[in-house]
């Protein structure tokens, strides 16, 4: 299910973009501050080039690129709008 990031409070968006950028893995090689990648996750949440998505199976979220997710669950949700 994709959270729109619009429905959250404005600190607690920022809290779960702040553990998104600082998981393991997400290291990208890039020499930036966790608040840069926290800028930047939250710009790509806003042109829609990426989704907050709730894993139901694992009670988990996760910031999925919109190139990652199939484009008919990205219509679905857009269409919501």
């Amino acid at each position: 299910m994709i959270i729109p990031y619009q429905d959250l409070e404005p600190d607690t968006l920022t809290r779960l973009l702040q553990d998104f950028v600082s998981r393991d893995g997400t290291d990208n090689g890039y020499d930036a501050s966790e608040a840069q990648r926290v800028e930047r996750a939250r710009r790509a949440l806003e042109r829609r080039q990426a989704y907050i998505v709730f894993d139901e199976e694992s009670q988990q979220c996760q910031l999925i690129t919109a190139h990652d997710l199939d484009p008919a669950y990205i219509r679905q949700y857009t269409t919501a709008d």
